[in-house]
């Protein structure tokens, strides 16, 4: 078996060899498949989960049909890394760190299913379209959407993403951070938008996205499309952090028409999904 030297160890090379057990192979001549070090690894924590209970290394190989050498080494690796964890007696069992991608998992589901509910909701009260955005890396990313009962098209769908400096969402998304983090980000990321009219100085970006934050309330009207505004509010969890948006987007003329009636909505709807979250108590 061919082995590679990683993090100063020994490790099976990300592919390796595998022969099959010598009742497949009779009559057949003996097989080898290729299997990926992931797939391996992924072959020893799917065995777990779906018996539920703890192993031995031995009875895991058998299992997965792996060589045991391999199955050692993997399991050594995941154990040292917390997604595995070794009992008193030797057996294996799933690690903590599993745990947590879990919760964040199930964190996310519920997020996601509290939002939207209340995106649709805010979507009936202020009969326009209403979006819920998130932040990926340098971007704002729109990660769902009801739209309004009127004709006004929105072009930015679910999965858009645009510069942070083009929209009230994106301002918000970093306004928790402290002014030097937010003036280094918008020096990297900010972008002139289509109308021109987005504004791309890094000091006055990061004094806008702070001062928004606090107030709980970002508006823009023509930074990213022409005559289109959007009206937008901050989700923070219990650390204070803004970990998405909840916004109106609706015709320029409209947005200043009855401004107080939309701010008033979409201010609600941010603070009713932070306390179905439980965030409202931090």
């Amino acid at each position: 078996m061919r082995c590679v030297e990683l993090d100063g160890k020994t490790s099976p090379a990300v592919y390796t060899e595998d022969e099959a057990h010598a009742d497949e192979a009779a009559g057949k001549g003996a097989r080898r498949a290729r299997v990926s070090g992931i797939d391996r690894a992924l072959q020893v924590i799917d065995h777990l989960y779906e018996t539920g209970s703890p192993a031995g290394v031995y009875a895991i190989a058998k299992a997965v049909k792996a060589p045991l050498s391999t199955v050692y080494v993997i399991v050594d690796d995941l154990v040292e890394k917390n997604m595995l964890t070794r009992q008193a007696d030797g057996s294996i069992w799933l690690g903590a760190r599993l745990y947590h991608y879990g919760l964040a998992y199930a964190r996310s589901l519920d997020f996601m299913s509290i939002a939207t509910h209340e995106m649709h909701d805010l979507c009936r009260q202020a009969g326009e379209t209403v979006q819920v955005c998130g932040r990926d890396g340098d971007y704002m990313l729109v990660l769902a959407m009801a739209d309004g009962p009127s004709h006004f098209q929105v072009a930015s769908r679910v999965g858009t993403r645009v510069p942070l400096n083009w929209t009230a969402s994106g301002r918000l998304l970093v306004g928790h951070l402290a002014e030097d983090e937010r003036i280094e980000l918008f020096k990297r990321c900010a972008r002139s938008s289509p109308t021109g009219r987005a504004e791309i100085d890094p000091g006055t970006l990061s004094e806008s996205a702070g001062k928004a934050f606090e107030a709980r309330l970002s508006i823009q009207a023509g930074e990213s499309d022409y005559a289109v505004a959007c009206i937008a509010s901050p989700i923070c969890d219990r650390d204070g952090q803004c970990v998405a948006t909840i916004s109106i987007v609706l015709p320029e003329q409209k947005a200043f028409s009855d401004e107080n009636h939309y701010t008033a909505h979409v201010r609600s709807s941010a603070e009713r999904i932070e306390k179905l979250m439980g965030w409202r108590n931090r």
